[in-house]
C-alpha cells in the first residue's frame, strides 16, 4: 500500500513540473494534459453529434438547413465555453483579460468593422434561418447558386457552373437576395413563345401544355398553363407557365421545352415568325 502511495506521489510530482510561465500563470504538464484531454473529448462529442444529425437528415426526420444551423450554433457555443473553462483552469481570469483587451479591441475594431459586420451577420443567419443549407438563391449580381455551407463569417455558394463562391455574410443580410426555396422547393417559371398571325391559337395552347407535361422535371400538379399575352408587332405572344422542384437546373428545363415546342410547331405547321421591316428608298431628282 505504501509503495502505491509513493508511486502516486511521484506521478503527482512529475505532473507538477513547470513547463513555462506566462506572467503570473504557471503552466505545468498536468495543465497541458487536461487541456488536451478536454479538447479531444469535445472534438469526439462534436463528431458524434454531427453523425447523429446527418442520420436524421438522411431519414428526413429533420430539415437539412435547420440541422446545420443548430449544429453551427451549438459548435461555436461549446468551443467558447471550453476555451473559457480551460483558461480558468490555468488560473487566467477571463473577466480581467476581457477588460484589459477592451481598449485594444476598440482601436482594432475601427479597422475590422467589416469583419465584425460579417460575424454579426453570420450569427443573424444562423439564428433567423432566413437562409439555409441547400437553398437556391439569386444574388444582386444575378449570380444563382445553391448554399453549401453557412459559416460564422462567410458562406459558400455553388453556382450552376459548379464554381464555389465564398460570400461574406454581410452581403447575404444587407443585399437583396432572392431565395427560391426558402418556404418550399416548388417554384414557378415560364417560357415565352410567339406564333404567326392566323395560327390556330387553341392548337398552340394544347401543344404548349403537351410539351410541358412530357418533361420529367415539370410537375403535373399544379398543372402547367398558357397565357395569351399580347398581339405583338409580328406575332401572337404566349407564355407557358410550369412548376418544378428542380429550380437549380431550370435553365436546362427551359431549353428542353424550347426544343420540344419547336419540334411540335414544325409537325403541326405552326410558324414562329421573325420581325420584318419594309424599307422605302426615296430618290431625289436633280435638275
Amino acid at each position: 500500500m505504501q509503495q502505491f502511495l509513493d508511486t502516486v506521489n511521484e506521478v503527482k510530482d512529475f505532473l507538477s513540473i513547470e513547463l513555462f510561465k506566462l506572467n503570473n500563470v504557471k503552466i505545468n504538464l498536468y495543465n497541458v494534459l487536461i487541456g488536451l484531454l478536454v479538447i479531444v473529448i469535445t472534438s469526439l462529442l462534436m463528431r458524434l453529434y454531427k453523425r447523429i444529425y446527418k442520420r436524421l437528415i438522411a431519414r428526413h426526420a429533420i430539415d437539412a438547413g435547420t440541422a446545420h444551423a443548430f449544429y453551427s450554433i451549438i459548435k461555436y457555443v461549446i468551443w467558447v465555453v471550453v476555451v473559457v473553462l480551460l483558461l480558468d483552469t490555468l488560473g487566467v481570469k477571463v473577466s480581467i483579460l476581457i477588460a484589459s483587451a477592451a481598449a485594444l479591441l476598440v482601436g482594432v475594431g475601427l479597422g475590422l468593422q467589416q469583419l465584425f459586420n460579417d460575424v454579426a451577420s453570420g450569427i443573424i443567419l444562423l439564428i433567423e434561418r432566413s437562409l439555409k443549407v441547400d437553398d437556391v438563391v439569386e444574388m444582386e449580381n444575378e449570380m444563382i447558386g445553391r448554399v453549401v455551407s453557412i459559416g460564422i463569417r462567410t458562406s459558400k455558394i455553388k453556382t450552376r457552373e459548379n464554381v464555389l463562391v465564398i460570400v461574406p455574410n454581410s452581403q447575404l443580410v444587407n443585399d437583396r437576395v432572392i431565395n427560391w426555396s426558402h418556404v418550399e422547393k416548388l417554384t414557378r417559371f415560364h417560357v415565352d413563345v410567339g406564333v404567326a398571325y392566323g395560327s390556330d391559337i387553341k392548337l398552340v395552347t394544347e401543344l404548349l401544355k403537351d410539351c410541358a407535361n412530357a418533361h420529367e422535371h415539370i410537375l403535373m400538379q399544379p398543372a402547367a398553363f398558357v397565357r395569351f399575352v399580347n398581339f405583338g408587332e409580328s406575332s401572337l405572344d404566349f407564355q407557358l407557365y410550369f412548376w418544378t422542384n428542380e429550380a437549380f437546373i431550370v435553365e436546362n428545363t427551359k431549353s428542353d421545352l424550347r426544343y420540344k415546342i419547336d419540334n411540335a410547331f414544325r409537325e403541326n405547321n405552326i410558324d414562329i415568325p421573325f420581325p420584318q421591316r419594309d424599307v422605302y428608298i426615296k430618290s431625289h431628282k436633280t435638275s
